[in-house]
């Protein structure tokens, strides 16, 4: 089938879009090549596809309705997005521009054109502050302790909206801390490699009281193009390793992948932070007979050996 995949410059709009052309789809490709994190890397996954690529911003709609209106994709995956928790208390604006109303704009190109399924990228930080663990999609997510966990929590419900009343066939997909080779710059595996490769310290927020279910990138690509292929109203999964891991054990094992070792700097809780993340992925195993299971030291060191050669590390 032709799939459209916004964010496809992106970690996992990449890895996504070259599984689909392995197995024959068509794919169809929209980034704005946001300079939030580099644009040279962005441009180097790109490098790895075979697909029709078009540079613009989903925030601009009359762009994108060209784009829907040129190519007839019969499934949409989303994975646009300005990312990032800390961020967001930085420049708020890009959150509403890309995650609402790109998203917006978005919904209403598919209400004109109702691919057969759209699959979009949510996010384990709607769960917020919620103690009751591990995380499952009947639980409240009416509290979220950032902007980017509330605009991921409105694009689910703004998906309601447009299934209900349109008949717009919505899947979210809520992601925990994903990681693997071209993996994003600002997240901890690519902060804390830098780090200790460059013998630089790296920061250990809540002085390493924190947990997280870290998921390696093929399993979150499985898990959703297993998703993509199904046609379901509207539904929301999580996507997570099911194994949450402290902070410290995750340095022990990225010190093992790297063979060096970190040199920690201390740090409190940073605000919009959660201390600890664990998917129940019970409902995802039921509806696609899958459910990531990757172990991170095994995760580790394939991201290991991608760090050390794309960046040029002995």
């Amino acid at each position: 089938m032709k799939v459209l995949v916004t964010g496809v410059a992106g970690f996992i709009g990449m890895h996504c879009a070259q599984r689909l052309s392995a197995r024959g789809d068509e794919v169809v490709g929209i980034d704005n090549l946001s300079p939030y994190y580099s644009v040279a890397l962005k441009r180097d996954r790109l490098k790895q596809l075979r697909i029709r690529f078009h540079e613009i911003d989903i925030a601009d709609a009359a762009l994108l309705d060209e784009v829907f209106q040129k190519e007839r994709p019969q499934a949409v995956l989303h994975l646009a997005a300005q990312a990032g928790v800390r961020y967001s208390l930085e420049n708020p604006a890009s959150y509403v521009q890309t995650n609402l109303v790109g998203f917006a704009n978005l919904l209403e190109c598919c209400r004109r054109n109702l691919p057969r399924h759209l699959v979009y990228a949510s996010s384990s930080s709607v769960y917020g502050a919620n103690r009751e663990l591990p995380w499952s999609e009947s639980q409240n997510v009416d509290h979220p302790v950032s902007l980017y966990a509330a605009t991921k929590k409105s694009n689910e419900l703004m998906a309601h909206v447009y299934s209900h009343l349109y008949g717009v066939h919505a899947t979210g997909l809520r992601y925990f801390t994903v990681y693997g080779p071209w993996g994003r710059p600002d997240m901890s595996p690519m902060l804390f490699a830098r780090a200790i490769m460059e013998g630089e310290p790296i920061q250990v927020f809540n002085h390493g009281d924190m947990k997280r279910d870290f998921t390696y990138i093929d399993d979150i690509v499985e898990g959703t193009l297993r998703v993509l292929d199904r046609t379901e109203r509207y539904a929301v999964y999580n996507i997570g390793n099911h194994q949450p891991v402290a902070l410290l054990d995750y340095i022990a094992l990225m010190e093992a992948a790297l063979g060096k070792k970190a040199r920690m700097e201390m740090k409190p809780m940073q605000p919009g932070d959660v201390k600890a993340t664990y998917a129940d992925t019970t409902a995802l195993a039921q509806a696609v007979g899958f459910a990531p299971a990757t172990p991170l030291a095994s995760g580790l060191e394939r991201f290991a050996a991608w760090f050390k050669s794309y960046y040029g590390y002995a």
